[in-house]
């Protein structure tokens, strides 16, 4: 893991360049807080809403970005696990996941999970999909009769 660390008064936002795919929900999210072309390019006091820059900090859906607020209250896992496929792309996983990550076990809220075999970063994908002309089957893309990424709702094996 390649953490970088934005200090904040009220949250700190810890960022992994090996896992972002550049989707950009943080940018639209808050513009004035993450701004690609400014170094540091993450200002978490740009917005003095520390709340709003946790949330969203939690709309990135590969994980390279993830928070502590200062009152200490640490990010929770969605209750309930999806998996949403990308066409030709990865796998969309949230909830409270356990990850055989490159340097051993992690615990995990958001990732996106590499499904084409070759990136170097497995369990997550480095968009190596893209250089090597990776092709998902649609099938196992979309739902029947929709035009968006298929995606399920795990139950945890404690629910049932």
């Amino acid at each position: 893991m390649t953490d970088r660390e934005y200090t904040g008064t009220g949250i700190v936002v810890r960022y992994d360049v090996t896992r972002c795919r550049h989707v950009a929900e943080c940018v639209r999210g808050a513009p004035e807080v993450f701004e690609p072309g400014r170094r540091p390019w993450i200002l978490p006091d740009a917005d003095p809403d520390a709340e709003h820059v946790a949330d969203v900090v939690r709309r990135c859906p590969t994980g390279a970005l993830h928070y502590q607020l200062a009152h200490g209250e640490p990010e929770r896992p969605d209750p309930t696990t999806t998996v949403t496929a990308v066409p030709d792309g990865p796998l969309l996983v949230r909830g409270d996941l356990r990850l055989n990550g490159p340097d051993g076990p992690v615990a995990e809220t958001r990732a996106a999970l590499c499904r084409c075999g070759s990136s170097a970063n497995k369990p997550f994908c480095d968009g190596s999909h893209e250089r090597v002309g990776w092709r998902s089957d649609a099938s196992t893309d979309e739902e029947p009769g929709c035009d968006r990424p298929h995606s399920e709702s795990v139950v945890p094996p404690s629910a049932t």
